[in-house]
């Protein structure tokens, strides 16, 4: 059974090569990372994990049986009880229910965990999967996204209360 997990230092391998193996597939519908982002994965992870430590983000990996990444859950942007959520899941795994359900889980871990009240996610127009997920999740859309949050892709932001009631 696939288990939620917060980012550690242990995961970067698996990341990375959850990263690599589904680059094409993640840049049919959101923007390419570029070769940059790999060359300084290292550094880079580095950077989340400090950010984690420092309560400015929280940052989790849906973590497979055998050790590998089957996706990332992030939170980032913290104010004032809301928080952004970005997520990506593998392949092999997409249309079956992983995205939408890790998305439930994480909203109570957000509450429960990080104290946050609201999440916040932006997907562009042409990710109807993305946007369905989100659906399911309990998110709601609230308006247009801008371009330059979606690698200059048009899209919406979608949110969800995380008050008592309103979990699904």
């Amino acid at each position: 059974m696939p288990e939620l997990q917060r980012l550690h230092a242990r995961h970067g391998p698996a990341v990375l090569a959850f990263e690599l193996a589904n680059r094409a597939y993640f840049a049919a519908s959101i923007s390419d990372r570029g070769d940059e982002f790999y060359d300084q994965f290292t550094d880079r992870y580095s950077t989340l994990l400090t950010e984690q430590e420092a309560g400015v983000g929280a940052f989790y990996v849906l973590v497979a049986e055998d050790g590998s990444v089957l996706g990332r859950f992030n939170l980032y942007r913290f104010e004032d009880g809301t928080a952004e959520l970005g997520y990506r899941v593998a392949q092999h795994v997409a249309g079956r229910g992983v995205a939408t359900a890790t998305v439930q889980e994480l909203c109570r871990v957000a509450a429960a965990r990080h104290g946050l009240r609201t999440l916040r996610a932006a997907t562009a127009s042409g990710n109807a999967a993305s946007q369905k997920v989100l659906t399911k999740a309990g998110f709601v859309p609230i308006g247009p996204a801008d371009p330059a949050h979606l690698g200059g892709k048009p899209g919406t932001w979608y949110q969800r209360d995380l008050a008592e009631g309103s979990q699904t």
